[in-house]
């Protein structure tokens, strides 16, 4: 199979969407595809460019908007991956996962993998993804959200909240506020990633994730941080940051009920072939759910992965059977 790796781009999780590309291009190679290399924002790489991206790492705090490309999508880029039997999309937030290549590359009639751009817009915006999933009966934590010029003064402040990004991944520019006094800085420190700001409520307790892929869940596993209060970009990408545990040593009730929900958000937001849900439980045992990932982490390190290999699932064989159900479709 002809596969294209497309990656990198503008947005603020490039340097993971260059780890994710490399750790997939080297899987599909040691399968036996033809692959290509691809970057959003500048088009086929050459051989060199390809070395570098191979012993690409994730730095434990995110690019400075100054280094990214200003390019959105690399000119001739479509006409380039004519041919491909199917794109492999390792791009994460921003225009690589907000639907807008989704669109260009169905208006090529190209293949690729994720979820379509409807989905992937929907999932991207987490107010319009939390009003669906409330409207679909599960649960997901209170939150306001934050328009261009809106006041945070204006909030009624009740406790805990997490303020971040409406439309960001790899939890870049979240902040946990604790006193209305700091609730100014963290609105500002959103903003400076995206426009419109949402304020969640804070659930304390314990994390999970569970993978999806082909319609059906894959194992849990919890995050526990280690040196942070949250699992934020520095707690994920930092050496130490946390403890992930797949399996989630948990009740087969909780688990089961954990999948089951995992699989009805990926449902309610009419996602594709794989997606990674995230969820918060009290200390009351209620499952609260944060929101879904269209085009979750790949890298060595990665939750998505780790929840398919304590499925029985390798890397090598999670990567073919993404590209096996981007073809099919």
């Amino acid at each position: 199979m002809r596969v294209a790796v497309l990656f990198g781009g503008i947005s603020a999780e490039r340097d993971v969407s260059v780890a994710s590309a490399a750790q997939i291009m080297s899987a599909l190679i040691g399968l036996g595809h033809r692959v290509e290399a691809f970057d959003l924002a500048k088009g086929r790489l050459s051989p060199a460019d390809v070395e570098r991206v191979m012993r690409a790492k994730v730095a434990p705090v995110p690019p400075d908007p100054v280094r990214l490309p200003t390019a959105a999508l690399a000119p001739r880029l479509v006409e380039e991956l004519l041919g491909v039997d199917v794109v492999f999309l390792a791009l994460h937030g921003g225009a690589g996962e907000d639907g807008v290549v989704q669109a260009v590359l169905d208006s090529a009639g190209l293949p690729y993998t994720g979820s379509g751009h409807l989905a992937s817009a929907v999932a991207m915006d987490k107010d319009i993804a939390k009003r669906l999933l409330r409207a679909s009966g599960i649960p997901t934590p209170q939150w306001v959200l934050l328009r261009p010029g809106a006041d945070p003064g204006d909030i009624a402040f009740d406790g805990p909240v997490i303020v971040k990004p409406n439309a960001q991944g790899s939890s870049i520019g979240l902040t946990l506020v604790k006193g209305r006094k700091d609730l100014d800085d963290a609105v500002r420190t959103a903003r400076l990633r995206d426009a419109d700001v949402l304020v969640e409520r804070f659930v304390p307790g314990r994390e999970f994730v569970v993978g999806v892929l082909d319609a059906s869940p894959l194992a849990v596993g919890e995050i526990r941080t280690q040196s942070r209060e949250i699992f934020d970009y520095a707690a994920k990408y930092q050496a130490g940051g946390a403890l992930e545990i797949f399996p989630a040593d948990i009740p087969a009730a909780v688990d089961k009920e954990l999948r089951d929900l995992a699989v009805r958000a990926h449902d309610s937001l009419r996602l594709g072939a794989y997606s990674r849900v995230d969820f918060r439980m009290d200390h009351k045992g209620g499952i609260w759910c944060l929101e879904a990932n269209t085009l979750p982490g790949m890298t060595a390190t990665s939750l998505f992965p780790q929840s398919a290999q304590a499925a029985g699932i390798s890397f090598p064989e999670l990567c073919e059977r993404i590209c096996r159900l981007a073809a099919r479709s």
